[in-house]
């Protein structure tokens, strides 16, 4: 019982540290990089903390509500409004894909940060068009296309700009910070207690 206890306790502490990690991270990306964290091509830098999926299950719950925190923070610092939580509910969904799939996949952690690629490659640019014309964007960055009636090809833009953006983060950022980490007793007392 009491081990069960402190089991939890670390598990919860864990799930909050990350989601706190996350929405910082995000939230930072915000202020510095702009639109390259929300925008129509993102390297939202947060999402490397996504590979500490490979090391704790506690990162699936944390990834996701601190996706949460910095989107419904995004909708009051952008103001999308009520556009704002198609990302709040949608792109919260997509990480914690991703992360799941991390998870899942952990034994293989090349092939196991390709889910978070392919969840928010594929979700995202399905309803990025509608929070983009609502924050003022009203044609495919770098083609001048207009949004209005173009659902398809800017559904294959994010598709394509949003996985090489998640890629970039999780392979250059993300898969050295796992690697670093997984040398330290965070991993070791994972372990134990998988």
């Amino acid at each position: 019982m009491a081990s069960a206890q402190i089991f939890d306790a670390r598990f919860i502490t864990r799930v909050g540290t990350v989601a706190a990690l996350y929405a910082a991270a995000s939230l930072v990306t915000l202020l510095f990089m702009g639109s390259l964290a929300w925008g129509p091509v993102q390297f939202r830098i947060s999402e490397a903390l996504c590979a500490l999926a490979l090391l704790t299950p506690a990162a699936i719950p944390g990834l996701t509500l601190g996706c949460v925190i910095a989107n419904v923070a995004n909708i009051v610092l952008s103001g999308t409004g009520a556009l704002g939580l198609l990302d709040v509910i949608f792109g919260s969904f997509a990480t914690f894909v991703g992360a799941t799939i991390t998870w899942k996949l952990r034994r293989h952690p090349v092939v196991a940060l390709m889910g978070p690629v392919l969840a928010n490659a594929l979700i995202v640019p399905a309803y990025l068009p509608l929070l983009l014309q609502g924050i003022g964007f009203y044609t495919i960055p770098f083609t001048g296309i207009s949004l209005d009636g173009a659902w398809v090809p800017m559904y294959l833009f994010g598709l394509v700009t949003t996985g090489i953006g998640e890629a970039v983060i999780m392979y250059v950022l993300g898969l050295p910070l796992v690697r670093a980490l997984s040398r330290t007793a965070f991993k070791e007392a994972e372990s134990a207690n998988s």
